[in-house]
């Protein structure tokens, strides 16, 4: 079994590459809430309990570098979630990753200590909302060695990479992380376009 990871030894990977089809095609990293960006909101939160931050990222990479963000792009075009997975976990240079969604509305203080108690091969979030398996804590190697043969296959979910690693899912019970995917939830948090 592979130890926990302490205080050191995770990058924060924020997975912004997605086309925010629902609202219209904006990109979701730079909804605005509070006078934050979405991107700036996440690092900020993390940026302490981390050693590295990674932005998984498809457009506007200049304006990532302008906001002194290190982005990857997908390695291998149109996989959704997967190829954000895999751009991350290719360009992490840490032995554990913590990934998070970009438009994920809230993040509890304990999140990198609760997923990081399960030890192992890490583990994913499951909260009142049901699975949220891009919040989630993963063992690099394990990670690449699993992202070789789900892009060889025909699932290329990030369910499969999980059960693969057989990563446990912990269930936050109470607690509803949220995603900024319609108008109305913008709307709900009084988040504007940036």
């Amino acid at each position: 079994m592979t130890a926990a990871p302490r205080a050191t030894g995770v990058t924060l990977g924020v997975l912004a590459g997605g086309r925010g089809s629902r609202l219209g095609g904006i990109d979701k990293a730079w909804i605005v809430r509070d006078g934050m960006s979405q991107v700036a909101r996440l690092v900020q939160r993390f940026e302490r309990e981390v050693d590295a931050v990674l932005v998984s990222a498809n457009r506007d990479l200049v304006r990532y570098e302008h906001a002194g963000l290190r982005v990857v792009p997908d390695r291998i075009a149109d996989l959704g979630p997967l190829g954000g997975l895999d751009a991350l976990a290719s360009a992490c240079d840490t032995p554990w990753l913590l990934t998070l969604p970009v438009d994920l509305v809230f993040v509890n203080d304990c999140l990198l200590p609760t997923l990081a108690s399960a030890g192992g091969q890490g583990a994913s979030i499951e909260d009142d909302d049901g699975p949220q398996p891009l919040v989630a804590l993963w063992h690099v190697p394990a990670l690449r060695d699993a992202l070789i043969d789900a892009l060889a296959s025909t699932d290329h979910s990030v369910h499969a990479v999980q059960s693969t690693l057989a990563m446990p899912r912990l269930r936050l019970n109470g607690v509803r992380l949220g995603n900024l995917n319609t108008p109305a939830d913008l709307a709900a948090v009084h988040a504007s376009i940036g």
